[in-house]
């Protein structure tokens, strides 16, 4: 059964992989058909040709290999005499083709992701809730109440907006005698102590979610708001004093309140955070966010994580918010593709972190693994499908950038053609178009190598 059950995600990846394929090249061919433009040949897939048929002047494919597609234009890469071919057509037109690949795959993505909207139980907002007992933010600044508008500047509709502006902030080494450090650290004691009584008497859910709601989320706050180091120390150890007396839980023999060690260098994940507070809107300085490593590899590496360390309020879900939630989604997809590209030209992101088609395989099969082992075969279907919406985005996004032989580097061509109203020499563009495809698939395959070596060395990034 599990077998079956793989296949038929595999199976479901390829369809919707090829449908997002199909929806780019679609776009093409339905605006070149209504443009006059002549189609020579509409494929779905690459390489030998399994079947097809021909109708009128255009013969449609299904090929081998479900890795891509095109849509054939007479006069697309030559130069042709015929009235109807691409390169004769009038220039609006031309560019009404070329872009409406990268408009059909945001429809697509919109699609998916108002689907993922239905599917999705209740969305959040950006006004804070409440805090972990051991949160960062609670300690420089951060209240619940608050609505973040932005995060280092990145704004906020919605709450993956959120999680992406916090996960993509800077790290740095903060002031480690500074008041918050402090908190944060009797804070995260205060904390420690729970988790090992819960654990060390093994206390019932019932115990623990009594002890965590009435006594630790009530003495981390507290803390969070000391004003000075004195004060939060205190409240540690009446927080501590506190577990142990609801509990019923004896303090060992030998117990001694957690010392508060001021280290030499702090690390934390900062960034200005912009809310609305009681009306008006403020701006907090160094906001500190929960950071940790991973694993004890990644501490090995120092290499940090961050985690938003609060929770949001829900919204109520209806026809109204399911729509919103369905456009702001998408737009949160498309900023983020954005925002990533400009970080790997700024050097923010490495080259170990670029995937290719071998990367983008594996992504998908381990979300589709992760949804089977925490939900059942749904979990992995919404899970594919989130990840596809993510690169049908990308899709249009990365073809509409500058670059030869992308929709975006014809469409240059064309905007110059239109302000000085002669096209660039033809040969001098097949010849650019040329060398930028061969510059790309040397590209594809340099990081689809890198992606093989990453798998075979158990070195590739977690999705």
């Amino acid at each position: 059964m599990q077998i079956l059950i793989t296949i038929a995600l595999i199976i479901i990846g390829v369809l919707l992989f090829e449908f997002i394929i199909f929806a780019h090249e679609f776009g093409h061919f339905i605006t070149a058909k209504r443009s006059g433009v002549q189609v020579n040949e509409f494929a779905l897939g690459m390489g030998p040709k399994i079947f097809g048929f021909k109708k009128g002047e255009t013969q449609y494919s299904l090929r081998l290999f479900p890795i891509g597609g095109y849509c054939s234009m007479e006069g697309e890469d030559q130069e042709s005499d015929n009235p109807r071919a691409f390169v004769n057509a009038k220039i609006w037109k031309r560019m009404i083709i070329i872009v409406a690949g990268a408009f059909m795959n945001f429809v697509v993505g919109l699609i998916f992701v108002f689907i993922l909207t239905l599917f999705t139980p209740q969305f959040g907002t950006t006004t804070v809730d409440q805090f972990s007992p051991n949160a960062a933010s609670s300690c420089s600044g951060l209240k619940a109440g608050d609505q973040i508008v932005s995060v280092d500047g990145y704004r906020t509709f919605n709450t993956k907006d959120l999680q992406f502006a916090i996960q993509t902030l800077n790290y740095k080494n903060v002031d480690p005698e500074s008041l918050q450090i402090y908190r944060e650290d009797c804070a995260q004691e205060l904390t420690l102590t729970y988790s090992s009584m819960v654990n060390d008497n093994k206390l019932s859910d019932e115990e623990s979610t009594k002890l965590y709601k009435n006594t630790l989320t009530k003495y981390a706050e507290k803390i969070a708001d000391a004003p000075d180091r004195q004060t939060a120390y205190s409240l540690m150890k009446q927080g501590i004093d506190e577990l142990y007396k609801t509990s019923k839980v004896s303090k060992p023999k030998d117990f001694k309140y957690p010392e508060i060690e001021v280290k030499k260098e702090r690390i934390r994940y900062t960034g200005d955070v912009k809310v609305i507070r009681d009306g008006s809107e403020t701006e907090l300085k160094d906001v500190h966010f929960f950071t940790y490593y991973k694993d004890e590899e990644a501490k090995k590496e120092q290499k940090y994580s961050v985690m938003m360390d609060f929770y949001v309020n829900a919204k109520e879900k209806n026809f109204a918010t399911v729509m919103e939630e369905t456009f702001t989604g998408t737009l949160t997809m498309a900023r983020s593709v954005w925002k990533s590209l400009v970080m790997l030209v700024t050097g923010r992101f490495s080259f170990n972190e670029l995937s290719g088609p071998v990367g983008i395989t594996k992504a998908v099969e381990t979300v589709a693994s992760d949804g089977l082992n925490n939900g059942g075969f749904g979990v992995a279907v919404y899970n594919i499908l989130s990840i596809m919406a993510l690169i049908t985005i990308n899709l249009g996004i990365v073809n509409m950038l500058p670059f030869p032989a992308l929709d975006g580097g014809r469409f240059v061509f064309l905007l110059i053609e239109a302000i000085f109203r002669k096209p660039v020499p033809r040969k001098v563009e097949y010849i650019v178009n040329g060398v930028g495809l061969a510059l790309l698939l040397a590209f594809i395959a340099v990081v689809s190598v890198k992606d093989i070596i990453q798998l075979i060395t158990g070195t590739f990034p977690t999705v």
